[in-house]
């Protein structure tokens, strides 16, 4: 049911639309449109996500009593439950003036920028599956298009939850093979420290001042960095500091971050963090101000949750091994998951994201689609 060249062409339409995050206005009016074309009640929020509503089996018996809804509910099965789809509208840097070739089934950009397929790709294979489904027997859905998704999940934390009835929904937003099923996801907390040192002229008196570069650098080489353990990682991203080569700097920000699916290994990681910029600060007589901020919380499903039995079942059906995996990244699915959605993350087949190498296959769109497809229809 789902059409290759329908698809393709949606996908090649969407990354004409220049989407960096916290621009994503015009891409958001485009996928509006789209979606009340295709019969969806759809809005755009306060934050400038796009929310839309599709009714579906079983919309009917909201009307009824609780024992009616029992009794009905078990002839017409799981369709009594609202599902959410979700993939996010704004891409990474940089992403104005995407050229896109197509060759050999694979879509690219030309170099110059990144594809946009993170998450164009999901967007494309929403708006495809919506199409093909919509003469057939289908759950109510829910449809959450999310902006500043790269940006630090803003567009789904700003999300009101109040307005959504899905418990449980699937969002396309990750690489790796067909039939992945993303069961879990780490906590995130962001570390951001200023350390403070004394200005003074590094020609003629360079004993007066204290390098908080210096400073930052003997920190950061006794941190724990990369990969720590098969759930944990940790990075130091930004240094920003120093005003001339002939001043010693007084003065440096040290940007990072942590992550493990284990909250017990966050803590540990988190604090050999933040000791080793203050031991460093305290040894050479400067002062660092630290603060630690939590970017979203872990998320683990087991194969024993609906959404999850779900997908395992419809890849089957279309003849896909299903695997369950761990990721190391974060998505709005961590979002959705803390406020009581229970969400799965698939991938779309997207491959070298964030890169201008970034690639997907055209049939690995396609597939995604069908899967999306079988999970809302059988």
């Amino acid at each position: 049911m789902i059409d290759r060249e329908r698809l393709l062409a949606n996908f090649l339409e969407l990354i004409q639309i220049d989407s960096p995050s916290d621009e994503e206005g015009k891409i958001a009016q485009h996928v509006l449109a789209r979606l009340r074309d295709l019969g969806l009640e759809a809005s755009i929020d306060a934050t400038g996500n796009v929310i839309a509503r599709l009714a579906g089996e079983g919309e009917s018996l909201r009307t009824l009593s609780p024992y009616e809804r029992t009794e009905l509910g078990r002839r017409v099965g799981r369709e009594f439950a609202t599902i959410l789809l979700n993939a996010h509208l704004d891409n990474v840097m940089p992403c104005v003036g995407v050229v896109s070739i197509v060759a050999d089934g694979v879509v690219r950009s030309d170099g110059r920028t990144v594809l946009g397929a993170d998450d164009k790709a999901g967007v494309a294979v929403i708006l495809e599956v919506l199409q093909a489904i919509r003469e057939l027997p289908h759950p109510p859905l829910e449809v959450a298009l999310t902006v500043q998704e790269e940006t630090g999940l803003r567009g789904a934390k700003g999300l009101d939850f109040a307005q959504l009835q899905a418990k449980m929904g699937i969002s396309l937003d990750t690489e790796g093979s067909i039939g992945s099923i993303v069961v879990s996801a780490p906590s995130h907390n962001s570390i951001s420290a200023v350390v403070h040192g004394k200005a003074a002229h590094a020609g003629t008196h360079p004993e007066e001042g204290i390098n908080a570069i210096l400073v930052a650098a003997e920190a950061i080489a006794q941190m724990p960095l990369g990969r720590i353990d098969f759930e944990t990682t940790a990075n130091i991203g930004v240094i920003k500091g120093g005003r001339a080569t002939n001043i010693v700097p007084d003065r440096v920000e040290v940007r990072g971050e942590a992550r493990s699916r284990d909250e017990g290994k966050l803590r540990s990681q988190t604090d050999k963090m933040v000791k080793a910029l203050q031991d460093a600060a305290g040894r050479r007589g400067a002062t660092v101000d630290v603060e630690v901020e939590r970017e979203y919380s872990t998320f683990n499903l087991g194969e024993g949750d609906e959404i999850v039995q779900r997908v395992i079942v419809a890849a089957r059906f279309i003849g896909l091994e299903p695997e369950l995996v761990a990721s190391g990244g974060g998505s709005d699915a961590n979002i959705f998951n803390a406020h009581g959605i229970r969400m799965v993350n698939v991938s779309t087949g997207m491959e070298k994201v964030h890169t201008t190498e970034e690639h997907i296959a055209v049939a690995d769109m396609v597939k995604c689609a069908e899967l999306v497809a079988a999970i809302l229809t059988t």
